[in-house]
């Protein structure tokens, strides 16, 4: 029964997370409110995990919350449900745009939807940001915790690295100041 869950969960996330990985996280937030497989500290640590593994986002998370929840083969089950409905859903439209590439509907639609993902984005962003502190092992010090971020922030603005070399900053400055 559980096989059919975790199917059934990233089916739907797979279906509606418009944006690419992180519009998932919304997502995941109420997965994990409604069935308890996973807390929300879980959450930080497989976005953390995810972010740092090959692959796309939202398909490392949902083999990680998978694994986590019911094996190896929970895993891939939850891995198929999130890309099965993708799929679909590309090789539908991609015959449909091919007609469709002037049509001002389907521009519209885009237009709409731009907004609305880069606000689910933001929203994700917000609250991981409020989480990490709220479930991190440097509550001790917070004062360093957002000094930290703010740092990232500007570096991340301001010099535009291969993500690699940020996460590996971040993981040495965690084990510097932790």
């Amino acid at each position: 029964m559980i096989y059919l869950e975790l199917f059934w969960a990233f089916c739907k996330i797979g279906l509606f997370a418009i944006g690419g990985g992180l519009a998932t996280v919304p997502f995941l937030f109420d997965l994990s409110a409604e069935k308890g497989w996973f807390s929300i500290a879980d959450l930080v640590k497989m976005i953390a995990v995810s972010e740092a593994t090959p692959g796309p986002l939202g398909v490392n998370m949902a083999t990680y919350t998978g694994v986590q929840t019911a094996g190896v083969l929970g895993g891939i089950i939850s891995t198929v449900g999130l890309v099965v409905p993708m799929f679909v859903v590309i090789v539908v439209l991609s015959h449909f745009l091919k007609h469709l590439r002037k049509n001002k509907w389907l521009d519209a639609i885009f237009e709409g939807l731009r907004p609305a993902v880069a606000m689910m984005i933001l929203s994700f962003v917000i609250g991981l940001f409020v989480m990490n502190y709220q479930t991190a092992d440097h509550m001790g010090r917070p004062l360093l915790a957002v000094l930290l971020s703010v740092c990232y922030v500007i570096l991340t603005w301001h010099f535009r690295g291969h993500p690699i070399l940020f996460i590996t900053l971040a993981a040495v400055m965690g084990i510097i100041c932790g």
